[in-house]
């Protein structure tokens, strides 16, 4: 199918925007880290069954170890690290500015690649960074009527948090792109980056004694109906729409298309979280996701 690639990541922005709403609420009834945790119990569950639908055997155990390697520390730093400062962000400023803030991930895709493939920078591409950054500094930056030490201190929080997961989602992709070089399917990959995840979260969670509450917190039946719906639509079906993205199309356009959710969510905070918002809101996060488009096709 001709731009299948470019249909995969954009379907992926719209699971990211679905589930950033339902996590957030989530987070709200049973803390941001209790969600990451249980959503990658699901997950792994899930996908269990899946994988053993789709190619009948329960985990692929054909994989060389250097697939293995890049998957599973793909699935650490994005699963755990980057989900977790993520999560807390929406938290800290919602979820519309922190997927804002995520579409610099294109921007880190850019320098990861520079450092780590040797890839140089043209005039055009900093000219694209400068753009991105700027958009998204000028929502970001907009005042609004809470306590302006307060909001300093939860917007400096939540952006820098924000940017961490960016950063992992960005690093994330590069493992995820060197794991797939060795043909493994889409569904594959990332049962084997769920897996690394949640065997992450699981031993943490059995050393510090916090598996027993996190299912307890669980009797929240509307926050765990939220964790099961954004568990099916991200790290299930969303991670394989975007791996599917990044296989079959540049790593660079996959990222960018699926930066739009930030636009996406401009209406659902309007109507969801009753936000005000700006025309420096829209034309700010509509610069940004320009400048990170430009990023790559320039």
């Amino acid at each position: 199918m001709h731009y299948y690639g470019e249909i995969m990541a954009l379907l992926t922005a719209f699971c990211w925007a679905y589930n950033s709403v339902v996590f957030a609420d989530a987070g709200k009834r049973v803390s941001s880290l209790t969600v990451n945790r249980m959503r990658l119990y699901i997950a792994f569950f899930s996908l269990l069954i899946f994988h053993s639908l789709c190619f009948g055997e329960m985990f692929p155990l054909f994989c060389d170890s250097r697939t293995y390697f890049y998957l599973a520390l793909s699935g650490v730093i994005g699963y755990v690290l980057g989900d977790s400062f993520l999560f807390e962000s929406f938290l800290m400023i919602g979820p519309r500015l922190s997927m804002l803030i995520m579409t610099s991930s294109p921007v880190f895709s850019t320098i990861l690649a520079m450092i780590f493939l040797k890839e140089h920078l043209s005039i055009s591409q900093i000219v694209a960074i400068f753009i991105t950054i700027s958009g998204i500094g000028w929502v970001v930056s907009e005042k609004n009527s809470e306590d302006k030490n307060k909001r300093n201190k939860k917007i400096f929080l939540g952006v820098l948090f924000a940017v961490i997961g960016s950063i992992s989602q960005s690093a994330g992709l590069l493992f995820s792109k060197l794991g797939l070089e060795s043909g493994i399917s889409s569904i594959s990959a990332n049962f084997i980056r769920v897996s690394a995840g949640m065997s992450f979260v699981l031993l943490y969670s059995i050393i510090g004694k916090k598996l027993a509450k996190d299912i307890r917190k669980m009797k929240n039946k509307r926050a765990l109906i939220e964790i099961g719906s954004g568990t099916i639509l991200g790290p299930v079906i969303g991670v394989i729409f975007s791996l599917e993205a990044i296989n079959h199309t540049s790593i660079g356009i996959a990222s960018t298309l699926m930066s739009l959710s930030p636009v996406i969510l401009i209406p659902v905070s309007y109507y969801h979280y009753k936000e005000k918002i700006t025309w420096r809101s829209i034309f700010g996060t509509l610069l940004a996701v320009f400048g990170a488009s430009y990023l790559f096709f320039s």
